[in-house]
């Protein structure tokens, strides 16, 4: 394996990963690398989409990964993606409609071809269809749909949920032959459940696609859904059934988890703006919340008889006294939002930090140049990232770029007190520069330990441009493509030699910012400290004793006594044959290495305890080490209580 970069083998992994899965880039003048042709020959996966499947199966392989499993599972979910978005053999009228079809499809769309290979269809999956045709089912008052899709061969019937029934009408409904429908929240019924095919039983979230460039379409949306404002809503009219049907694009999809009597329960709010500018909450409750995967920013949505609620009554907070909700009665359009392209010049640090692999062929007197990306870009000017084809860095940042991802090492963190919500500030720091990001949970912490120097990686981002605060990376858990990985802690990466490189303990530098895999041996352990913690068992940090008896975590700053594990603290000197450090570790890390559990060490009787580390001296272990006080690092001072001025932690070890 030919890898040129060798400062980073991670790095340098995924530039060789992506030059066998993309071996030519550009066209031949060197002009626009476009990589929103999905499934074309001429185009390969995006960086971020390399890294995370990197990471995806080094999770699913803790023991260890190879060069060759790394390449196989790459190539074969490459291949899967691109064979997502090749035609085949379809219905005549889809084929027709695929002309003119120039809409991304949604995050959680699954096709026809899948549900039938699978034989499996999730409540949350969403079906981007065409109606084929309606008929109703013999003998019966039943409507059914016959349902194709752009990307599938096959069809599918739909048993149409009596909601909808009167849009199905044969000389003046709208659900006809070449419909496009979006719909989730289906169950399947299996042919081994019933005779014949699989079919999708009722359902009731489903979404009809308007196009306004119709005249057909237009003219409904003119004549049903242009007369009735937000303005013009009474509550009181309202109360005595006084329906409304209005039209309004979407300006914001929010989740929110709400305490009730009985427990919890989801709901989405739904920003919308009308012709008028004003502003109304849409709301989606319980399993109505499946709905909102049918909803997109930007796009114009029609409403024909929302419940009208007040705002009060369904806890939120507006200006406004009113809010819609989907009611018994209420059917959804859908005008969705087309993206259309930007340009976006790659910036100049890709040659300074990247080299030339991925600007050239092999020789780059003869090779062509890459010189512009081009990139979806949505209604508010924010431009799509996801498909970005390289690394990206702090200095490459810019207001209104999304779906970024960063590979770095954590300079500070610390959970944000002055807010009922989970937020959690992050500097992270890569060879361009460091930049703070607001990380947004919608219920806890959830990635376990991390700590500073660690090396970290972060998919989803997005920058926006502050009026007093300047530029400010955002990153919510539960929005499509996020993910955090941290690498330093990573099970996988002490036994993949095609993802690190080992070092020698004298190889270690104050000044680094990275993550060491040292092969090492156990010394001096009469010296060594071992005390047994409290700590907090979602993030590995350790509590703290309260006045009033409670626990409380260190990191993430909340009422932990129900979640609290007996742990590790453990100080020690490490070697190998070219020096020593002194090192501290805490939780897993340090019961590999004493190959005890704390519960089972805490038990011991006090003799026994101080004894115990002489039976580990001279054991052999493969462990990652991080600078965790590195000048300008950790000033929030959060956490680094637990380093007790020992600037190299251990975050991972692993028995020889």
């Amino acid at each position: 394996m030919d890898i040129d970069n060798q400062e980073d083998p991670f790095l340098a992994f995924i530039d060789y990963a992506r030059s066998i899965l993309s071996p030519v880039e550009g066209d031949e003048d060197g002009e626009i690398y476009d990589p929103s042709t999905n499934g074309s020959e001429s185009t390969g996966p995006g960086w971020s989409w390399i890294a995370s499947r990197i990471l995806k199966t080094c999770i699913a392989y803790s023991s260890g990964v190879t060069s060759a499993i790394l390449l196989s599972d790459l190539s074969q979910a490459w291949s899967e993606q691109r064979r997502s978005g090749v035609s085949r053999k379809r219905p005549e009228i889809i084929s027709h409609l695929k002309k003119k079809h120039r809409r991304n499809k949604l995050a959680n769309t699954v096709t026809i071809d899948s549900v039938y290979e699978k034989n499996f269809l999730s409540l949350s999956s969403v079906l981007e269809a065409v109606i084929v045709d309606a008929f109703v089912l013999p003998g019966t008052n039943i409507y059914m749909l016959t349902l194709g899709d752009f990307r599938s061969s096959n069809t599918i019937d739909l048993y149409l949920h009596r909601r909808y029934y009167d849009l199905v009408d044969p000389q003046s409904g709208i659900l006809k032959r070449g419909r496009e429908i979006f719909l989730t929240g289906c169950y399947l019924r299996t042919a081994r459940e019933g005779s014949g095919s699989p079919r999708l039983l009722p359902t009731e979230y489903l979404v009809i696609l308007l196009d306004d460039d119709q005249d057909d379409d237009a003219m409904l949306i003119a004549a049903q859904f242009c007369s009735d404002s937000f303005s013009s809503i009474s509550f009181n009219e309202a109360s005595t059934g006084v329906s409304y049907s209005l039209y309004a694009r979407i300006e914001s999809i929010q989740s929110k988890e709400i305490q009730g009597t009985s427990g919890s329960v989801q709901r989405k709010e739904i920003t919308l703006v009308d012709n008028d500018g004003v502003r109304l909450e849409f709301l989606l409750w319980g399993e109505q919340v499946l709905l909102a995967n049918l909803f997109s920013v930007g796009s114009m949505l029609a409403l024909d008889r929302p419940y009208i609620a007040s705002s009060a009554e369904s806890s939120i907070e507006t200006s406004h006294e009113l809010c819609l909700e989907y009611g018994s009665a209420t059917q959804l359009f859908l005008a969705p939002f087309l993206q259309h392209e930007e340009q976006v010049y790659i910036p100049l640090t890709l040659n300074r930090y990247q080299g030339s692999r991925l600007m050239s062929t092999g020789d780059p007197t003869q090779g062509f140049k890459v010189t512009q990306v081009a990139l979806p870009c949505d209604s508010q000017g924010s431009v799509d990232f996801c498909s970005y084809p390289f690394q990206s860095f702090v200095t490459d940042l810019r207001d209104k770029m999304t779906s970024i991802s960063l590979y770095g090492v954590v300079a500070d963190i610390f959970r944000e007190r002055k807010t009922a919500e989970v937020i959690f500030s992050l500097k992270i720091e890569d060879t361009t520069g460091a930049i703070w990001a607001k990380l947004h949970f919608a219920r806890s912490w959830s990635f376990g330990r991390v700590g500073i120097g660690h090396t970290v990686y972060l998919s989803g981002l997005s920058c926006h441009l502050r009026k007093h605060n300047g530029l400010e990376a955002t990153w919510y858990d539960n929005a499509a493509g996020a993910s955090f990985v941290n690498l330093s802690c990573l099970p996988a990466l002490l036994n993949s030699s095609c993802l690190h490189k080992l070092s020698r303990l004298s190889d270690l530098s104050s000044e680094a910012s990275c993550t060491y895999i040292c092969r090492v041996r156990l010394d001096q352990v009469d010296q060594c400290h071992v005390n047994t913690r409290f700590s907090h068992s979602l993030c590995g940090h350790v509590v703290n004793k309260m006045p009033s008896g409670d626990a409380e975590c260190s990191f993430c700053h909340c009422n932990c006594d129900a979640e609290v594990v007996r742990t590790f603290h453990l100080k020690i000197t490490l070697a190998d044959e070219t020096g020593k450090v002194f090192a501290w570790c805490i939780g897993q890390t340090a019961t590999e290495l004493l190959q005890i559990s704390p519960d089972e060490f805490y038990d011991l009787p006090e003799d026994e305890q101080f004894m115990y580390p002489s039976s580990l001296e001279n054991e052999s272990f493969v462990v990652a080490l991080v600078n965790c006080q590195r000048q300008g690092y950790g000033l929030s001072q959060s956490i680094t209580q637990e380093a007790d001025a020992i600037p190299w932690e251990i975050t991972r070890a692993l028995r020889r």
